[in-house]
């Protein structure tokens, strides 16, 4: 997840809070937005969205993959 620049912490928040989704195969992606407001590979992002996909087994989620989105905000002058 690092090298998506995502944390445990934002991943379980994006599940426990996030927009569920339904997906391939009985899956579900759980997306969140999160003020980020710092630099990401160079350029300057106002927003990160972490999107987890989930597998629901008998007791548990087994997270499948998690995606980063990164989005500039510019107010229009």
């Amino acid at each position: 997840m690092a090298d998506r620049g995502v944390s445990k912490n934002e991943v379980e928040s994006a599940i426990r809070s996030g927009n569920p989704e339904p997906t391939r195969k009985g899956r579900f992606l759980f997306r969140k937005n999160f003020t980020y407001n710092q630099l990401w590979r160079g350029s300057h992002y106002s927003i990160k969205q972490v999107a987890a996909v989930v597998a629901e087994e008998a007791e548990y989620l087994v997270v499948v993959t998690v995606y980063a989105f990164y989005f500039k905000i510019s107010a229009k002058e």
